[in-house]
């Protein structure tokens, strides 16, 4: 009788790598080496599959590959090592003083549930950016000219200021699409979003990334593309939430 044969050694990260949508590339292939990292399904010391490897499983430009991998290495989550042997690492978890960080941390999102405060803020963002872009040929030149400013002030925002303009340019969606009690529930998922956002870096490929976005859906707005704005809006979620849970969860 033939004895089994063994299986073939399984790819640890096969659960995890996966080509990611075209829009958040960035984000989402930052979300999953993350993912991988905090998993440790490649342990501390060891190296990560080759950049050419790695970019074809995630479906991305060697280019933005190495964007991510800085952010991870500038975050002290990995190393890269010239020669022979080189690569790029997974750095040991860090010691005392910022592991307590970490546990600050923790204790922040603590009682959070990061996916249900994302949905939610999904379902309000794509909502307003659908009602507005339904009123928006028929806007007042100052509600325009409002919804321009807030814009523009995103892009001029030095990065202490990002976040707060950010959230101005989000309300301002927000109230113009017509509705007080959207308006009213918006800011307060917003405020927990913040809190989430607030533990983690501020990316400027990410900031760069959403200010495209931010552009293209105050256009749509102006111009009464309904489909547009949704998508848009919907797209411009999913980039935050990509890191959020990258980072958090």
């Amino acid at each position: 009788m033939n004895e089994p044969m063994d299986p073939p050694d399984a790819d640890p990260l096969a659960p995890v790598l996966r080509p990611v949508r075209a829009g958040n590339g960035f984000e989402e292939a930052l979300e999953q080496i993350l993912q991988v990292v905090r998993l440790g399904l490649v342990a501390a010391g060891e190296r990560l599959p080759a950049e050419r490897e790695l970019a074809e499983r995630l479906g991305i430009s060697r280019v933005t590959l190495r964007e991510v991998l800085k952010v991870l290495q500038d975050q002290g989550l990995l190393e890269s090592r010239r020669g022979r042997y080189g690569g790029t690492f997974v750095r040991p978890r860090p010691d005392a003083p910022v592991a307590g960080a970490e546990e600050e941390l923790r204790r922040r999102v603590a009682g959070t549930d990061i996916e249900d405060v994302l949905r939610f803020r999904e379902v309000l963002e794509t909502g307003a950016a659908e009602l507005c872009a339904t009123y928006g040929p028929a806007f007042s030149t100052s509600q325009a000219e409002r919804l321009r400013s807030a814009l523009a002030a995103t892009h001029e925002a030095p990065l202490a200021e990002y976040r707060r303009l950010d959230t101005l340019l989000h309300l301002t969606l927000a109230e113009l699409a017509g509705s007080a009690t959207l308006t009213a529930q918006y800011a307060a998922v917003r405020a927990g979003v913040n809190d989430l956002l607030d533990c983690i870096p501020l990316l400027v490929r990410n900031l760069e990334h959403s200010q495209r976005q931010h552009t293209a859906l105050v256009g749509a707005v102006l111009d009464g593309d309904v489909d547009a704005a949704r998508e848009i809006a919907r797209e411009h979620c999913g980039g935050t939430a990509a890191l959020l849970r990258g980072f958090l969860a």
